[in-house]
Parts: C-alpha cells; sequence; structure tokens
C-alpha cells in the first residue's frame, strides 16, 4: 500500500516538497544495495551482452495474408542466456543471467507471448535480470528481477483490479457528463430563450471536444518522461474545477465554452484508459480489461439521463451540471491518492536517474533516454502528436475503423435527442421515465460483455494457445455477423416508434443495435 500512494500523484508531491526525505524509492534508503548484476557491469573488466542498435527495432512489414507460424512449427526462443565475464584481476570467471523481459519484444508478436508465459513461471523464481550494455558503453537500467515489484506486470491481481476500477470510474464521469445534460434541455431552451437545435449544443460541444482531446494529450501521454499520470491528473482536476462554474453559468455562450473545455480536458479516458490497461495486462488477458474499460464508456453515456431525468424537473436545469461535480470530484480524490504511475518508460527512466545518482555513473540510462537524446524536446513533441494522425491517413484499415467507429458513435448520441421525440409524445413518458429506456442499452452491454468473453474464453485465446498469432485481420471475426445487427435493430426501432405499437418492441431494436454495435 505504501507503494501504491508513494506512486500516486499525492505521494510524488510529498516527494517534491521534502525533497524525496519521505516516502523514498529502494535506492534512495541508505541500506539499499545495487544489485550483483550492475555492480559488475559497472566494473570495467566485464564483458555483458552487447546491443548493437539502441532505438527500439521497427515491427517487420508483412502482408495481409502473412501469418505467424504456430509455435509447434517454430524453435522455442530460449529467454535466457548465460554470459560468462572475466575479470582480469584475478581471471576468476563469473556467470550472469540474461532474462529477457518483456520490453525487448515487439507488442501483439509470437515472441511477445512466448517471453509472457515464460515470465509468468520465472515471476515465482526471483530470477536476476543482468543488464543489456549498448554498443557505446551505455547500460540500460531494466528491472532487477523477474518479479520486480516495480514493473506493472508483476503487480497483485488485487492491485490491478483496484486500479483498473479507478480507470474505470474515471472513465464512467466523463462520459456520463455527456449525456447527463440532456434533461435540461427543455429549461435551457426557456431560461435562454433559445431554439431546440441550440439548446443541444452543449452536448454537441462536449462529445466533439473529447474526441479532439486525445489527438492531444493522449500521444503526449507515451512520452516517456511525462507518462501517464500527469495527463490524468493534470486534465481531470480542471475538469472538476470546471464544472463548478459551469453549473452555476449565467449566459448560453458561456455555458457553451465551458461545456466544450469539459469535454477536452475529460477526453484522456477516452483513448489513454488502454494504455494504462496494457501496462498492467499481458497480451492475453488485456482483453478482459479492455472490455471492462469499454463498458463505462459506453454505458456513462446511458446512465446519464437516468441519474438527472427525475431531478431536474423537481431541482432545475443547473441539477445535472451539479451532479457531475458530485461524481468526478470523488473519483478524483481517489486518483490523487491512489492512482500510480503504470507507463514502463516512464518508471525505468526514473530509476535510471535515481541509479545516477547513487553511483554517480552516467552510464546507467534508460532506454526512451538512448533512443531520444539526439532529438530536441519540440522534434519528440510533434512526432508524437503527429503520428497518430499519420496512421490514420494511410493507413486504410485504421481510418474504416474510426469511420465505421464515428457513425456507430453519431448514431448512438442521436437517441439522446430522439428518445424525447418518441416516447414522449407517442407513449405519454416523463423526462425520468425516458430515462429509464436507456438502461436498454446497460442489458445490451452486458449481452455483449457475455457473448465477447466467450469468444475470448472458448475460441479466441485456445486458437492462439494452440497455433499462434494469426493475422491482425482475424480478430474481426465476430464483427462480421454482428456488423448486420445495428441496421436490423435501427430499422426496428424506426418501423415500431408508433402509439399504435407497444413501447417495448422499439426498446428491443435499441438493444439488439447497442448490443452488436
Amino acid at each position: 500500500m505504501a507503494d501504491l500512494f508513494r506512486e500516486a500523484p499525492i505521494g510524488q508531491i510529498i516527494r517534491f516538497v521534502t525533497r524525496n526525505k519521505l516516502l523514498q524509492y529502494p535506492e534512495e534508503k541508505p541500506e539499499f544495495e545495487l544489485p550483483e548484476a550492475y555492480n559488475t557491469a559497472l566494473n570495467a573488466h566485464v564483458t555483458l551482452p552487447i546491443e548493437e542498435k539502441t532505438l527500439a527495432p521497427s515491427v517487420p512489414s508483412r502482408s495481409d495474408s502473412d501469418t505467424l507460424e504456430p509455435p509447434q512449427a517454430l524453435e522455442r526462443k530460449k529467454t535466457t542466456d548465460t554470459v560468462k565475464s572475466v575479470n582480469s584481476r584475478d581471471d576468476v570467471e563469473a556467470a550472469l543471467t540474461r532474462t529477457k523481459s518483456r520490453e525487448n519484444t515487439q507488442p501483439w508478436t509470437e515472441e511477445r507471448i512466448e517471453i509472457e508465459r515464460e515470465l509468468s513461471l520465472e515471476r515465482t523464481k526471483s530470477l536476476p535480470i543482468a543488464p543489456t550494455k549498448t554498443s557505446d558503453g551505455n547500460i540500460l537500467v531494466d528491472w532487477y528481477t523477474t518479479d520486480d515489484p516495480a514493473n506493472p506486470q508483476n503487480w497483485s491481481r488485487a492491485k490491478r483490479v483496484f486500479i483498473a476500477t479507478q480507470i474505470c470510474l474515471y472513465t464512467f464521469a466523463v462520459y456520463s457528463g455527456s449525456a447527463i445534460y440532456t434533461s435540461s434541455q427543455p429549461q435551457v431552451m426557456e431560461v435562454f430563450n433559445v431554439s431546440a437545435t441550440a439548446a443541444s449544443l452543449p452536448l454537441a460541444l462536449y462529445v466533439l471536444a473529447y474526441g479532439i482531446g486525445p489527438l492531444f494529450f493522449s500521444p503526449l501521454s507515451e512520452i516517456p518522461v511525462i507518462g501517464r499520470n500527469p495527463i490524468y491528473l493534470t486534465t481531470f482536476s480542471l475538469f472538476v474545477i470546471l464544472s463548478f462554474p459551469t453549473a452555476t453559468v449565467k449566459s448560453f455562450g458561456g455555458l457553451l465554452v465551458l461545456r466544450f473545455l469539459q469535454g477536452f480536458l475529460g477526453s484522456p479516458a477516452l483513448a489513454t484508459g488502454g494504455a494504462t490497461m496494457q501496462d498492467m495486462y499481458s497480451l492475453l488477458k488485456l482483453p478482459y480489461a479492455m472490455t471492462f474499460w469499454v463498458s463505462a464508456a459506453y454505458c456513462g453515456p446511458a446512465l446519464g439521463p437516468l441519474l438527472s431525468g427525475f431531478a431536474v424537473p423537481a431541482k432545475g436545469w443547473r441539477w445535472s451540471l451539479w451532479e457531475i461535480v458530485w461524481i468526478a470530484s470523488p473519483v478524483l480524490i481517489l486518483m490523487l491518492l491512489c492512482t500510480p504511475e503504470t507507463s514502463t518508460p516512464n518508471i525505468l527512466l526514473r530509476r535510471a536517474a535515481r541509479l545516477r545518482k547513487l553511483t554517480g555513473d552516467n552510464r546507467l540510462m534508460a532506454q526512451s533516454e538512448i533512443s531520444q537524446k539526439n532529438l530536441k524536446p519540440s522534434a519528440i513533441a510533434i512526432d508524437a502528436l503527429i503520428k497518430p494522425l499519420e496512421i490514420t491517413l494511410k493507413d486504410p484499415a485504421i481510418a474504416f475503423v474510426n469511420i465505421y467507429s464515428s457513425i456507430v458513435y453519431a448514431i448512438y448520441y442521436s437517441f439522446f435527442e430522439v428518445f424525447p421525440l418518441v416516447y414522449g409524445p407517442m407513449y405519454g413518458f416523463n423526462i425520468g421515465e425516458t430515462g429509464i429506456i436507456f438502461l436498454c442499452i446497460l442489458v445490451a452491454c452486458l449481452l455483449g460483455i457475455a457473448a465477447y468473453a466467450a469468444y475470448l474464453h472458448f475460441y479466441l485465446i485456445p486458437d492462439i494457445l494452440a497455433h499462434g498469432l494469426r493475422a491482425q485481420e482475424h480478430r474481426l471475426v465476430p464483427a462480421l455477423p454482428t456488423v448486420f445487427g445495428p441496421v436490423i435493430g435501427l430499422f426496428l426501432f424506426a418501423w415500431t416508434a408508433d402509439p399504435d405499437i407497444h413501447w417495448i418492441a422499439s426498446v428491443i431494436g435499441i438493444t439488439i443495435y447497442s448490443a452488436t454495435a
């Protein structure tokens, strides 16, 4: 628990204020002993494994038809190499064990799976990991052992679930803040004397802003010197702060500006949350974590109208905006106290700095420092910001998925404008009862989770273990039958949204759409 608090933003602030006298890392404590592998590496008479390239290797390109060979057809990759070091002074031969870490492999590759399999066993053995020496004499700082507690992959299941839950709550708070406003639209029209179209702008601008924000914030979280937490907590703190004037604003123009800023500052939840899950979970377990995180994002807007639907008619249109404060503030406090940094490059970068301070040897460097040492900060930032857009424009598959997701998401958000036009005038539902209709999206989400989890457990993961990783497109197989669901669901909703037909028929259509989209 002490490690969790030390890595959290409040813990880092305490360390900064006390000049690292409180909440110290192991390397900062007087009783710390440098691992023998590093002592050996710092000895000028020792020869270590030499890594020719200091930059991370690029992923080899392949055609769409290429697939990875199954493990049975591949020679099992050894993750440990015995390296003999010679001390010329006494001519005594010593041996170091070089255990390959997860960071030495490319994601979504057969090698990554093999490494994760072996590391899952080696974590119980606490094998030392010998550092690698680069061609220019630098020594790469890595995890000390296979069960190094600083490695997010080695955290206990309870700790990872706790952190993942925080990210899900954060995501839910931001996403529910979009549609929670919809119950206030009729009163906003009266108070500010605006049309229905204008009254819908606070919702539209919020969604637009948290679609734009990840283009800036998420790439910045991949810069090792920044990491995840500064992006999360800086933007989310401002999100909560701005929620107060949003709930008390006196002009419609001010409401529009503040809602846009709210969405923009809440946007790191949209994409960086998935990166945090990848930091903690292995390749085979990651889809489960991602499923629950996406569910928090998917159900947040659906529950928004329900959370405010009964209160707004009784308490006024500002009540829905105050609810954002009440939902987001406890989550912010929890994250300030208990959300550790999960970015491996950032963790190792800070470890390397502590080891240099301890030993006085500047050869101890993190991989990210070597990779970016000849780059200016502006070049690093520009590359991080431009690369995602470049990938989207140049890769047709990614562009198509983005466009498809945008269409599905746009239709989803159109429900918040359409439901009041259907269930109010046609079926006599009030605002609160119309909010209850959105529970069908929650039901659809649960059905989708069950179906996808079954697909992972009974087919995809056993298939990967038996045959290795197939082409990336193989993961789109479940989408082939379900792609017809949104069309069927929308047709059923439009066809049955009639006063002469029971309202449950149109709700079934929305459920089909939501479960398959």
